[in-house]
């Protein structure tokens, strides 16, 4: 028994034809029949029911199968693992990310996150930050990246930057008037936010210091929809910068506010298992997206950078 007959019999079990499983295997029809058969007799349970219509798994042939899958899989672990130790940024990684972020800060690094190492397999994840969370503790995702902070028990969270807000104003709001806003001034506005469950905005309710002024009709599940809303005259809203330069305002109808020092922001990191075996692979993830963080936010260093 191979490794490469088991994968015979996964591809056919899937499949359920003998041409097209031989050429998913790249091996002719009467090979791969053969390697079959020669498992079957040397298991002593056929795997397959045979007919001239259709090839289906036995009832034995089916948890046989199943135990197939579980021993490539861990085979293709194994390889990984292997690869990892000389090259800790190949193999795999399922990595989490919001959705007010991944638009904005992915379609910049993933292009020189792929030409820096062709052989990271990145595999993501959009969700809301409990929904991300919860995926990490069960072992479904190797790490996320949210906006800090979150409930961290059994975690090992990485700073990476700071990404301030902007205000975006409908035209002729009064507060275009101004060359920059302050906190205090949220409270004359009808401040537009995203539904519960978004961080961004229990972020925007903290940078206001108290509930805003109307707006709380309209709830939206996108900044993009946000965006739209406020072109509409219906309010204003916070947008992270990443946001804004990733997807630059062209509605004549937005208008673009900083505010005063010091700055609104948030603090944007990853979070991984506490004694994740792959920590070597997170921290240079970690480094890269330090080393190519896009203009307008601010790094923060490794706590060992400088460290000798």
């Amino acid at each position: 028994m191979t490794l490469q007959d088991l994968r015979y019999v996964v591809t056919l079990a899937e499949l359920k034809h003998f041409a097209r499983a031989a050429e998913a295997c790249y091996v002719s029809q009467p090979t791969l029949s053969t390697q079959i058969k020669k498992l079957e007799a040397e298991l002593g349970v056929a795997l397959f029911e045979r007919t001239n219509k259709r090839v289906m798994p036995t009832p034995a042939g089916a948890e046989l199968i199943a135990q197939a899958r579980v021993v490539l899989q861990e085979a293709e672990k194994l390889r990984d693992m292997a690869q990892q130790a000389h090259d800790p940024m190949s193999g795999p990684i399922q990595l989490g990310v919001i959705p007010t972020l991944g638009p904005y800060l992915l379609p910049h690094l993933v292009p020189q996150l792929r030409a820096d190492y062709p052989n990271l397999r990145l595999y993501l994840r959009e969700d809301l930050t409990a929904t991300l969370v919860e995926r990490l503790r069960t072992g479904m995702l190797d790490a996320i990246l949210v906006a800090l902070p979150i409930q961290s028990d059994g975690l090992e969270i990485i700073e990476l930057f700071r990404e301030p807000f902007m205000m975006a104003l409908p035209m002729g709001d009064p507060l275009t008037q101004k060359t920059e806003v302050v906190e205090t001034d949220l409270a004359d506005t009808s401040l537009l936010l995203l539904e519960d469950g978004h961080c961004l905005r229990d972020q925007a309710l903290a940078v206001c210091g108290f509930p805003p002024r109307g707006g709380e009709d309209f709830r939206a599940s996108s900044l993009e929809t946000l965006r739209q809303m406020v072109a509409a005259g219906v309010g204003c809203t916070l947008l992270p910068i990443l946001a804004i330069h990733a997807a630059p305002l062209s509605e004549p109808l937005i208008e673009l506010r900083p505010f005063a020092n010091p700055e609104p922001s948030r603090t944007i990191g990853l979070a991984l298992r506490r004694g994740f075996p792959r920590m070597e692979m997170v921290q240079a993830f970690a480094a890269f997206i330090r080393r190519y963080a896009p203009d307008g936010v601010t790094v923060i260093p490794s706590p060992n950078q400088g460290k000798t």
